[in-house]
């Protein structure tokens, strides 16, 4: 198996050399915000859809835009507002009338990076619209389905502070984003840089250093990552843990959890730990890897009770909680 573990090492390291001049690319634009970058890249080699919230100018859109520019992507912002429609989003049928037949006109979804600008401020008929693309890669006008194009990433931006006007997203859908980040402020030397950097009237030129290609050829090595039974079950008491606390000794967080994480983390867990490994240059998976990206695959999938709001407890004190009493490997 040793063996097997060095020809991965050496298959990693060399299918992973784009990663240095992608964030390098993306660098030039973004200054700091390396928690945000990192996660960005794993959705993209984990083939996973991400929910960015922060409140506004902490680069969430130019990040997602920037990525693009990197990668030789088609890229399409969507600003979510009150008043628009389905149709909007997926296309429509359009009636031709020297013919008398429909022919269908694709929406704006039909590109590989879609950023869901502040996805919480359209109804839900809207957001709905998004489900299919973002489960089955495809889209249904009339009676015809469509396949997308690989890569196919939702990145949506929310705004957590002004809450007025806006529709929370339901439970199913939030559960299909893999990963929710929470972007922070930058500190003072970044926040210094990026004066120094922004404040000026001539745009940063950012060129594709990757293709989509490459995306798929690395989510292919991703694949081959060696995943060993301990962490496995490692997993699996972490995911366990949120819906049965008692059997792990967290008899405290039984009345904070109103409902655990689904199996979409369990299976998420492995995707994502094998990406962040693929992100260090490694062939086989850590702890480390499942602690570093643990927090943002659970966050959002631990309903907590009127009890933990009650107290001020959040799915994120339950999740630090849990990683805290799980045994690692």
């Amino acid at each position: 198996m040793n063996k097997d573990i060095q020809v991965i090492n050496e298959t990693i390291k060399e299918q992973s050399a784009f990663v240095d001049k992608l964030v390098s690319e993306v660098g030039k634009v973004i200054v700091g915000q390396k928690y945000m970058v990192e996660r960005l890249l794993i959705g993209l080699l984990s083939n996973g859809h991400i929910l960015l919230e922060g409140v506004p100018g902490l680069a969430k859109t130019m990040a997602v835009k920037t990525l693009s520019a990197a990668i030789k992507t088609k890229f399409q912002r969507l600003q979510f507002t009150p008043d628009l429609l389905p149709a909007d989003l997926i296309g429509t049928l359009v009636y031709n009338q020297h013919d008398g037949k429909f022919t269908v006109k694709k929406g704006p979804i039909f590109a590989n990076l879609i950023l869901a600008d502040e996805i919480n401020r359209s109804p839900a008929k809207v957001q709905s619209a998004l489900l299919e693309a973002m489960q089955e890669r495809q889209v249904t006008i009339g009676e015809n389905t469509f396949k997308l194009d690989e890569p196919f990433l939702v990145l949506a931006t929310q705004n957590p502070i002004e809450q007025e006007g806006t529709y929370p997203l339901p439970e199913a859908q939030i559960d299909r984003f893999m990963l929710k980040l929470k972007i922070t402020y930058p500190n003072q030397g970044e926040e210094l840089e990026i004066m120094r950097r922004m404040a000026r009237m001539d745009g940063i030129k950012v060129n594709a250093v990757v293709s989509p290609k490459d995306i798929l050829k690395a989510r292919k090595a991703v694949d081959s990552i060696y995943l060993d039974e301990k962490i496995e079950k490692y997993i699996l008491d972490i995911v366990f843990a949120t819906r049965n606390p008692e059997d792990y000794g967290l008899e405290d967080l039984k009345s904070l959890i109103a409902y655990g994480a689904s199996p979409r983390a369990s299976i998420y867990l492995v995707i994502t730990s094998k990406a962040h490994a693929f992100l260090k240059k490694r062939g086989y998976v850590i702890p480390e890897d499942i602690r570093a990206i643990g927090m943002d695959i659970l966050r959002h999938r631990i309903i907590v009770t009127y009890e933990a709001e009650a107290e001020e407890v959040t799915s994120e004190d339950i999740v630090q909680k849990i990683f805290d009493t799980i045994e690692v490997p």
